[in-house]
């Protein structure tokens, strides 16, 4: 899908101004689409912060049922001593 934020690079400028391009990518939201001689070749898109946060919770959550398979839990009074609650 094509957004106002999608621009059409050519392989060659995308090398030549790479760093530019991804930082323009992740700060303006801009998503690129890399071509090669009038082809897409590939495509560039700005790292979403909640993709990342989704991506993390699934990880957490991943080892939190990896701990409990294990018997790797504390009950709620541990968890306030460990505090010092």
């Amino acid at each position: 899908m094509l957004t106002a934020s999608t621009r059409f690079v050519g392989l060659k400028e995308f090398r030549a101004n790479m760093s530019s391009l991804l930082k323009k990518a992740n700060t303006k939201g801009i998503r690129y689409i890399l071509m090669n001689h009038s082809i897409p070749i590939g495509e560039f898109l700005p790292f979403s912060k909640r993709k990342q946060a989704l991506d993390q919770l699934t990880i957490d959550i991943t080892k939190a049922r990896a701990q409990v398979k294990k018997g790797q839990v504390r009950n709620h009074e541990e968890v306030m001593k460990e505090f010092g609650l």
